[in-house]
């Protein structure tokens, strides 16, 4: 099989050839740019390559064509064409990380200043005339958001505030759609994934909007969290507003690159934490399973994508809403979290989701352990979840930038060995 046979298989759990593997694709399936760095030079040996910064905001790094050949991965990815700062990738310029010396590559409109305590701080869209939006600590290797929350006056609010970055794509971005589709289509044989914008209700990552220059409405993480209780009303507002214009937007990029595309990105929304489900199932029936369920069922009834859910924590409780929703495809599937048992999940959901994820832990095993454990563990994970088709290979969530180079040598041997 071709790699992007191999993955519409195991999206349709039907049998592949072997192993499917992604590493990249995604916001929530990449390697930090330093890790890049040096997995790239242990693999091609190339020390004058500088990476590029893909996703400036958790400073994932580039998997670019020759390294994706080199490590045997089957997906390529899409994204839009602006960042989380509000930038766009078209030209580039030398920046090393603090924290190790890297020197990476990073978009042209990637501007900084350094505050009184060394510390990074980033502008959206580049505009260092406004406050900044995010700050890299020295000893971070990834940015924060700023809180930059204004006071709040109950009888004030108006949830378009907090509807002001969803809108009809433009046409310099269904044309950055087209063109980047038709790129990985033409050019290369992998499975193709790509990341709808401003599908994502509630994702916290969204809320502070490092990319708007003034930012109205609830901005702050905190007081959001509060609101989905306090202030349903509101949110409910904001989601059915973000629910009109995302309709809207799929039936434009249905018809703008059709079936070349295989797997959607549509939400980061947290549901879960280390013990547990963030909220209670009702809550999730209530306030996002409506919304998440109209999204899917448009994207279902005009296209052949599967969609693509990324969700911490313990969900357990919530996976048989989120398959009743229209989700297809499960991630990070963050096996230490409480009710997350990989066979538990697999005998019990694994005929109706894919599992995309859950390869090794990024909390303690793939940073923390010795390449042995590593390699154990990724064979395990594999054993269990690629049983009977609808798995695709990746960690638990990004691999982080201070991972050990032999520990990740030792999750792709293990990969490589599985495949055998």
């Amino acid at each position: 099989m071709t790699p992007r046979q191999r993955l519409q298989a195991v999206l349709e759990h039907r049998p592949a050839d072997r192993l499917c593997v992604d590493f990249g694709a995604g916001g929530q399936t990449g390697i930090g740019v330093c890790a890049v760095h040096r997995l790239r030079q242990a693999v091609l040996g190339d020390t004058s390559w500088r990476v590029r910064v893909t996703e400036p905001y958790q400073m994932l790094g580039e998997i670019d064509e020759a390294l994706r050949q080199a490590l045997g991965l089957d997906v390529v990815g899409v994204h839009p064409r602006t960042d989380m700062f509000g930038i766009t990738h078209e030209q580039w310029k030398p920046f090393t990380v603090p924290v190790d010396g890297t020197e990476v590559l990073v978009p042209k409109e990637f501007n900084y200043t350094v505050d009184e305590h060394g510390d990074l701080l980033m502008y959206p869209e580049g505009d260092r005339s406004v406050p900044p939006s995010a700050k890299m600590p020295q000893a971070s290797y990834f940015w924060d958001a700023i809180r930059r929350q204004g006071p709040i006056e109950e009888d004030k609010l108006n949830y378009l505030d907090n509807c002001e970055e969803f809108g009809a794509l433009s046409e310099a971005d269904i044309a950055h759609f087209v063109r980047q589709v038709n790129h990985y289509y033409d050019t290369t044989n992998a499975g193709i994934y790509l990341t709808i914008p401003g599908v994502a209700f509630g994702d916290i990552a969204m809320v502070p909007a490092t990319w708007a220059k003034h930012p109205r409405g609830i901005r702050d993480v905190e007081e959001w969290y509060i609101s989905t209780a306090m202030r349903r009303d509101y949110v409910y507002k904001v989601f059915e507003t973000q629910c009109e214009i995302g309709l809207k937007n799929i039936e434009t990029l249905a018809a703008a690159v059709g079936d070349k595309v295989q797997v959607v990105f549509v939400s980061g929304t947290d549901f879960g934490t280390q013990r547990g489900p963030f909220i209670s199932p009702q809550t999730y029936r209530d306030l996002y399973k409506p919304f998440q369920k109209a999204i899917n069922d448009c994207i279902h009834k005009l296209t052949n994508w599967k969609i693509f859910i990324h969700s911490c924590g313990g969900i357990y409780p919530l996976i048989p809403d989120l398959i009743e929703a229209g989700f297809d495809v499960l991630n990070p599937v963050q096996c230490s979290a409480e009710g997350m048992d990989p066979r538990r999940l697999k005998n019990e959901f694994g005929e109706q989701l894919v599992f995309w994820g859950g390869g090794v832990d990024t909390q303690k095993t793939l940073p923390f352990g010795t390449p042995e454990e590593v390699y154990r563990e990724v064979r395990e994970r594999i054993d269990i979840f690629a049983a009977n088709g609808g798995y695709v290979f990746n960690s638990i969530h990004n691999v982080q930038s201070n991972v050990p180079t032999e520990n990740m040598l030792a999750m792709f041997k293990a990969i490589e060995d599985a495949r055998k």
